[in-house]
């Protein structure tokens, strides 16, 4: 790969934006999407991949036992379902693609298959599906589970899922439909079938009852961080997202992924992995290091934090002392990549000091604080030496202000252009020709 440009991409949800700041935007009220919707049209002016909407299906319950702290601070709940947001951003825009997150465990194969190729139609071919198992007891309490299945079994399902959905993408011949006016055929028989699907974990007759799509089937996107998540991950995805302990650990993770893709017979160059990082810009570098440590240092962005990762790794961090180092090495059958960065190993930092640092694992402990043009400069060289792909831009707890955005797209992507390090315009329409254009 000798093209030096990268992708990049946002990573948001569907919550109560940035409501309690100075530069905030309301709260999400009203609950219309407009906000994200002219979001994703920012996004687009910028030129960026693609816009992710992360989901969760419960009101979290963990950070102190019970959904007191959540619930006042609008973190995590309310949160409204992605896939119609998906459609709204899509039809607002002409280029963006658009990520929805739905979980293997709440949709059955048929119905979601059938809602992303509906998607992928009416975004004219810019569709993505992020793939989840969920990771919380809690969600599986709402889906006539009491428990989670271990983690291996999750991800045993959703291999056989995988298989599922792709033979339905699958199950009309790209030139299914015909459109025969004088023989009176919208479509040929012969050429839809069944898949009669029979496995382990599902059964599924099929064929699907939508034309096929214009991309045939969904980008992919997922987030395996443990080793089988991982090999899922390689295995399915068109884009992977990760967080990852500085430039090292970013392409040692990138190199990792790319041996695991060869390994199950994949072009490594066919998987785009962006990097989760929170640029923090100013005008001086002065003023941008004052307005992170101002950022970082508040008892309210440490409980967020705190109250997220306790949400996503269903342990609860409220039990152990702020300023001690955690007293043990933690568990857990929730999100375990996610829990394993938070505790960094080996470190004496005390949970506070975790809670601040990048965000809690959340987002990649990278440094990108200072002026758009020094920002983009190293990222320029972090992704030189990582090797590929691009970064996703995120918050640590994925709140979002119209400041921030306009910071990022008229601040720190024209310095990026400026040294031909990102798309300056789209050239395909389909979101997957646009991953793999470079």
């Amino acid at each position: 790969m000798t093209d030096k440009r990268f992708h990049l991409a946002w990573f948001m949800n569907f919550t109560p934006d940035e409501w309690r700041e100075p530069f905030a935007q309301g709260g999400g009220a009203p609950w219309d999407g407009q906000f994200y919707v002219e979001m994703a049209q920012t996004l687009e002016r910028a030129c960026f991949d693609y816009i992710m909407i992360e989901d969760k299906l419960m009101v979290p319950e963990t950070f102190g036992g019970n959904r007191d702290y959540c619930l006042s601070a609008g973190l995590i709940a309310p949160k409204h379902d992605p896939a119609p947001l998906a459609v709204a951003m899509g039809m607002a825009t002409r280029h963006l693609g658009v990520i929805a997150t739905m979980s293997t465990m709440a949709y059955p194969p048929f119905l979601l298959a059938r809602l992303c190729s509906t998607i992928d139609s009416l975004t004219r071919g810019r569709f993505g599906w992020n793939v989840v198992t969920s990771a919380e007891d809690l969600a599986a309490q709402n889906f006539g589970m009491d428990v989670l299945p271990p983690r291996e079994d999750r991800y045993a399902m959703a291999d056989e899922y995988m298989e599922v959905v792709k033979q339905l993408f699958s199950s009309w011949e790209p030139d299914a439909v015909v459109l025969d006016r004088e023989k009176g055929i919208y479509a040929d028989p012969s050429k839809v079938h069944t898949i009669d699907f029979k496995g382990k974990y599902f059964k599924v007759r099929g064929p699907l009852n939508t034309v096929p799509s214009p991309q045939g089937r969904p980008v992919f996107v997922q987030a395996g961080a443990s080793p089988r998540g991982r090999d899922f991950a390689a295995q399915h995805a068109d884009s992977i997202i990760s967080v990852a302990n500085g430039v090292e650990g970013m392409k040692g993770f990138r190199d990792d992924i790319r041996a695991r893709a060869e390994k199950f017979g994949r072009n490594p160059d066919d998987i785009k992995i962006l990097f989760c990082i929170t640029p923090t810009l100013g005008e001086t570098e002065e003023e941008a290091h004052t307005k992170y440590q101002r950022a970082i240092s508040t008892d309210q962005f440490v409980n967020d934090t705190l109250a997220s990762i306790s949400a996503i790794t269903e342990v609860d961090f409220a039990q152990y002392p702020l300023d001690e180092p955690l007293p043990e090495k933690l568990t857990t059958n929730g999100e375990s990549g996610t829990l394993d960065k938070f505790q960094q190993w080996g470190s004496n930092k005390t949970l506070r000091e975790l809670a601040s640092d990048s965000g809690g694992g959340l987002v990649s402990s990278m440094e990108l604080i200072g002026t758009p043009d020094q920002v983009a400069d190293k990222m320029g060289e972090a992704m030189a030496e990582i090797g590929g792909d691009g970064f996703l831009i995120t918050t640590p707890v994925m709140r979002v202000s119209r400041r921030y955005l306009i910071e990022i797209a008229d601040g720190l992507v024209p310095a990026l252009q400026k040294r031909g390090l990102v798309r300056s315009e789209y050239k395909h329409q389909l979101l997957r020709d646009n991953l793999r254009e470079f």
